[in-house]
């Protein structure tokens, strides 16, 4: 049951003074997450739905690809990021427990995936591999800022492919292509992909998803067939910077802001050898297994949707990630005729299957309507006097404020849930 009576969504009419990002601003004022401390967010109920759609869409695409789900800890011995050389990255969150034993909090799960990988693979019959979870990830972020952009603590999910050989390991880097596409296509996001720089992962190769917007920390260099974050292109041959204005093959590029809302690496052998995560071929010789590793953030996703698709009055959610597909608006206090037919149609609407937030609070329809704009949701039905004169609900589509038209009040449940899905189906 979803009455705003009885659910917790503390909307605001201001954002955080320290707010800059569009979306740092929306999600507060929205009721969708507050801060706890410097990078350290907590989502609210709406904003934790909103999560898990997106969450839903990824665990959909990556089960699609054979992928098997898992859940790794977040607190990890010390040892493997020492073997990797990676345990003196800056920003690895580094403790130690009441024995003196060096421990970590994982900023991802390369080395705890590749040292169970080397414990239970023994054979080339055990591969190829995939492996992914959602879970916790751990980053001493020296500068958070923009809301849940820059966090010190965020979920990532981060799958890892195993594979005989090379050749191999391109056909797993190939379907998580396919699949981040189609993830990233029903999210209703704007995107594309780029060429990354491995940075800290090390390996072979990179590539960076990007969604543009102006609060994008990122840098992206985009031609026609061409497109790099800014250190690639730096080191990209053909690709020249001059005074600000890029070139390659004596066509001008274009550098524009986006956020990086994944990124997958080919690995090659560096973690398993490193590691010693190793299997026998058919003639029984010991083979390194050939990795690559693929992160995905889902809070990343909801700020980039937030970032792209909101107005001066709030949010206009892409339908398959808002948190309530109709939000459902009574004028009129409880015991009026309009309240009594805002409660049947809520009733309608929760029985076919809706997702429907209702709010039933006993003030003023300015105030309800604010809130509704501010929170998104694709449909706005209004049950007033009006409507009840009309003998329909009123209708908004979110995006662009569109009015559409009404839900007959008098038609059977069945006509009413049809008017709904059909206005349904017509939203982005």
């Amino acid at each position: 049951m979803t009455r705003i009576s009885s659910y917790l969504l503390p909307t605001e009419r201001e954002a955080p003074a320290d707010a800059e990002a569009l979306s740092h601003k929306l999600m507060v004022r929205a009721g969708l997450v507050r801060q706890m401390g410097a990078g350290m967010w907590t989502w609210l109920p709406a904003g934790w739905r909103v999560h898990q759609k997106v969450v839903g869409i990824i665990r959909d695409e990556m089960n699609a690809i054979g992928a098997n789900e898992m859940l790794m800890p977040v607190l990890q011995p010390a040892d493997a990021w020492r073997k990797t050389g990676r345990y003196d990255i800056e920003e690895l969150f580094k403790v130690t427990d009441r024995k003196g034993s060096d421990l970590v909090l994982a900023m991802t799960h390369e080395e705890a995936v590749t040292f169970h990988v080397a414990q239970l693979v023994r054979s080339w019959r055990d591969l190829p591999l995939i492996l992914y979870h959602f879970q916790v990830k751990e980053r001493d972020e020296p500068r958070p800022r923009a809301g849940v952009l820059r966090t010190r603590e965020f979920v990532m999910k981060d799958s890892y492919s195993f594979d005989r050989d090379a050749a191999g390991m391109e056909e797993r880097y190939a379907l998580h292509v396919g699949a981040y596409e189609r993830i990233m296509d029903r999210t209703g996001l704007r995107w594309y992909q780029v060429e990354g720089d491995v940075g800290m992962m090390g390996g072979v190769g990179a590539h960076e998803y990007m969604a543009p917007c102006a609060a994008g920390e990122d840098e992206v260099v985009l031609g026609e067939g061409y497109a790099a974050n800014v250190e690639v292109a730096r080191a990209s041959e053909g690709v020249s910077e001059e005074h600000g204005v890029w070139t390659r093959a004596g066509q001008t590029l274009t550098v524009e802001p986006a956020i990086e809302i994944g990124n997958i690496f080919k690995l090659g052998t560096l973690y398993s050898e490193a590691l010693g995560a190793f299997y026998a071929d058919e003639q029984g010789k010991e083979q390194p297994i050939w990795m690559a590793s693929y992160g995905l953030g889902p809070a990343r996703i909801v700020a980039a949707a937030v970032e792209q698709f909101g107005d001066e009055y709030g949010i206009a959610w892409p339908r398959a990630i808002a948190p309530f597909g109709v939000e459902l608006v009574a004028l009129g206090r409880a015991g009026t005729p309009e309240r009594e037919a805002a409660d049947r149609l809520y009733e309608t609407l929760l029985a076919g299957g809706v997702e429907v937030l209702y709010d039933d609070r006993d003030i003023g329809p300015g105030e309800k309507f604010a809130d509704a704009e501010l929170l998104g949701a694709p449909l706005r039905l209004t049950v007033g006097r009006r409507s009840l004169e009309s003998g329909s609900a009123e209708v908004q589509i979110r995006r662009g404020r569109i009015e559409a038209a009404g839900v007959p009040l008098g038609a059977s449940p069945d006509a009413q849930l049809r008017a709904v899905d059909e206005l349904w189906r017509s939203l982005p």
